[in-house]
């Protein structure tokens, strides 16, 4: 079970739904020294990345599928697959590693700027990264899509205006172009607690307290109510403890400190407008309309700003109605990555 719940806990929910499948071998690509968006620079930069499916002869068909937070290109296998969230009988999916996710250049890996002393990193740092992975290492001049759910959806709102006339279709599932309020308590309350720690038990107990957050958020009051047996809440909180603990806590705090300053309108001075009218992709926006944990409506309002394709999920899952509601998504994906 516990390998289910990594990565936000989603795999509990959308690996369910969507089966196990065959995970390509992890592969990297070193990238040098990398100046990040901070001014700081992050010494002997790795992206780990899977490939599954292939490359037509044209190069039309590479998807890039971001991780979402503290997920795996591991993790992602399981979304990938024929009758699953992109299909790699007939696209060459590209799975790549966030910076902080353990796997790629992560403060638990970094050798030369360990633990605290990683440099900090934002989703547009992710996605540059990305970008010269798929340009430089792999040789691609264009993408047929960008795809992500959550934290990969927020990647892939980013893909859109960073890089514009680079893919020709995007597809952020529960993500957001920028946090709201509600957004940054909840990512604030998990940093806070581990920026305070001093040691390694305090952290520990930091994360403890992180995973309860997490299951007051993932689903919503009313999917508790209706499914969650009292006797099993806390069967429900060991296993996210025991989810949460298996991630290193810098890991950890370097992807929310990420997410807390994401915001694709700050490039276009705060208007949304001008973000809109930079964007050249198609576009698929996939919300959770009960979603507790990333608030749907700047997806929904950029996504009329846009005049993108809009499917709602209206079930009680909240942030993991992708998987309760995985035959509505699907389908949509691949309607429109097909048509």
């Amino acid at each position: 079970m516990n390998a289910l719940l990594r990565g936000f806990l989603y795999a509990a929910a959308l690996l369910l739904f969507a089966g196990p499948a065959r995970c390509q071998e992890l592969q990297f690509a070193s990238l040098g020294d990398v100046k990040l968006q901070s001014g700081q620079t992050l010494k002997d930069c790795r992206i780990g990345y899977r490939t599954f499916g292939k490359l037509n002869e044209r190069k039309s068909n590479a998807i890039l599928f971001p991780t979402w937070f503290t997920g795996t290109s591991g993790d992602l296998a399981g979304q990938i697959g024929p009758g699953k969230v992109v299909d790699s009988s007939r696209f060459y999916v590209i799975a790549v590693d966030a910076l902080g996710n353990g796997v790629s250049s992560s403060p638990s890996n970094s050798k030369q700027q360990p633990g605290r002393d990683f440099p900090r990193f934002t989703i547009g740092d992710m996605v540059e990264t990305e970008y010269r992975l798929v340009s430089e290492k792999l040789g691609l001049k264009h993408l047929n899509t960008v795809i992500g759910i959550s934290m990969g959806g927020m990647q892939t709102f980013e893909w859109m205006v960073a890089h514009p006339d680079f893919l020709d279709r995007a597809v952020p599932i529960v993500g957001s172009p920028r946090q709201t309020a509600q957004d940054l308590l909840l990512w604030k309350a998990q940093l806070r607690p581990l920026q305070r720690s001093q040691s390694p038990e305090e952290a520990k107990r930091a994360m403890q307290a992180i995973a309860g957050i997490h299951a007051l958020h993932l689903w919503t009051p009313q999917y508790h109510v209706e499914r969650t047996k009292p006797e099993s809440v806390d069967e429900l909180l060991d296993k996210q403890e025991s989810s949460v603990l298996a991630h290193d806590p810098n890991d950890w705090a370097s992807q929310l400190v990420a997410m807390i300053d994401q915001d694709i309108y700050r490039r276009f001075e705060g208007t949304p407008s001008r973000a809109a009218s930079a964007v050249k992709a198609k576009v698929l926006i996939v919300v959770s309309l009960t979603d507790h944990m990333v608030n749907p409506v700047p997806a929904l309002q950029f996504g009329s700003l846009l005049g993108a394709r809009i499917v709602e999920l209206t079930g009680n899952a909240g942030h993991l109605a992708p998987g309760s509601e995985s035959p509505k998504v699907h389908s949509a994906v691949e309607e429109f990555l097909t048509r």
